[in-house]
């Protein structure tokens, strides 16, 4: 096979649009050329305050490569993968050409299915613990994207965890033109992107472990603490180029769809990363060699509702 078929380009495409973003701010758009289906940044949608480096488009990016690949393989034909095929062109971040066809395996049918339902659950989880067989398959989904998860364990780690995550959380908070931005991808209506304010987590308690972006100021209901031990885990790259991003947003999104498929519920903790100097305290906290990409709050929570998405018309404008 020389070409993929534009059904399943398209379908492609339609999976990759349901990758995770900062503030859903949706920072792709998607190119079909030559039978395959490139994946680009959209620079338009770049945060300027959270994102100087670019750090979390190419994380949002890789991840809807991970979803494309994905509904290539779920079709019969999993992608060969290129990153960064044309230093000339920046933005390019992924080419998948067709590969050698098969049937998709039943974790490929598993995950793809898990797509339209994945989504960041900013409120309380339940108390039930995670169970290990569960942990096995995040851990083993990371390593198999090339990059690594490692999960907290014990107080003495957590609490380690939670001091660097909301020290980096009052930098940010201390930052106008940060919090400014934020407010302006927070929607109170049914906008294609951002965050609803329906979405967000309650207001933040003293007595909170973690922090929670702050997306409106709904107080949550008596009785409802988030969980005081929750299940976190770091994920990480072996390095810190743009390739390591694009590496590690695929394996986040192979990490979050498992999860999803086991019946798990996720949010993201991006804070500690997105501070220079409280990345450089947590990679030096880890027991891993290589760079942290992201943290994630891993249990079992109430049902919610995957944030709309942009039409794919509006991330397809070079079609050809």
């Amino acid at each position: 096979m020389t070409a993929y078929g534009r059904e399943d380009l398209l379908r492609a495409a339609s999976a990759g649009i349901r990758a995770p973003s900062l503030h859903n701010t949706q920072p792709w758009l998607f190119r079909l050329r030559d039978g395959g289906i490139e994946i680009l940044a959209d620079p338009a949608r770049r945060l300027t305050a959270a994102d100087r480096a670019g750090w979390a488009v190419r994380i949002s990016c890789g991840a809807a490569t991970y979803n494309a690949r994905l509904a290539l393989a779920a079709a019969g034909t999993p992608a060969e993968v290129a990153l960064r095929p044309d230093r000339q062109e920046p933005d390019l971040i992924a080419r998948l050409t067709p590969g050698i066809t098969r049937f998709p395996t039943y974790t490929e049918d598993e995950l793809f299915r898990a797509i339209p339902h994945r989504y960041s659950n900013r409120a309380p989880f339940w108390p039930n613990p995670v169970p290990a067989e569960d942990r096995v398959r995040l851990l083993e989904a990371a390593r198999l994207e090339g990059a690594w998860l490692e999960l907290l364990v014990g107080m003495t780690a957590l609490s380690g965890f939670a001091e660097i995550a909301q020290s980096a959380d009052r930098v940010l908070r201390r930052d106008v033109g940060y919090q400014s931005e934020l407010i302006g991808w927070t929607h109170a209506d049914a906008a294609p992107d951002g965050v609803p304010v329906t979405a967000g987590a309650p207001a933040a308690e003293s007595h909170d472990l973690l922090p929670q972006r702050s997306f409106s100021d709904r107080r949550r209901a008596p009785g409802h603490d988030y969980e005081p031990e929750p299940l976190v885990g770091i994920l990480g790259a072996a390095g810190d180029t743009q390739v390591d991003q694009i590496v590690a947003g695929q394996a986040l999104q192979k990490v979050l769809l498992t999860a999803t498929a086991a019946g798990l519920a996720t949010s993201m903790i991006s804070q500690p990363i997105e501070v220079p100097t409280a990345r450089d305290q947590l990679r030096r906290s880890l027991r891993q060699t290589g760079i942290p990409q992201m943290a994630l709050r891993i249990g079992y929570g109430s049902p919610g509702h995957p944030s709309r998405r942009r039409a794919l018309s509006e991330v397809l404008p070079d079609e050809r």
